[in-house]
């Protein structure tokens, strides 16, 4: 999957996607093991879609992160203007 068809998701969405591509990267392993395996590229490309949902996760979570540090320091900054300590 592209990263713009997986950034509309909801997190819910992504972690039952990224389920399913687990069990299907175990599945191709398992056909690897016994010499079955012959979508050898198809391993790749959920190995690379797992990386993305990782990606997205963790822009998700700095984005959160970033927006409650800006918020808190802009209460504090706005009590310290009105009548803050002196």
């Amino acid at each position: 999957m592209k990263v713009g068809e997986l950034r509309p998701l909801t997190e819910e969405q992504l972690t039952e996607q990224l389920r399913e591509l687990h069990e299907e990267w175990r599945d191709l392993r398992f056909q690897e093991a016994v010499g079955q395996l012959t979508a050898t590229a198809r391993t790749r490309e959920i190995r690379k879609t797992i990386a993305r949902i990782h990606t997205i996760r963790t822009e998700r979570e700095t984005d959160e992160a970033t927006r409650a540090y800006l918020l808190k320091r802009d209460l504090s900054s706005t009590q310290t203007v009105t009548g803050g300590k002196r």
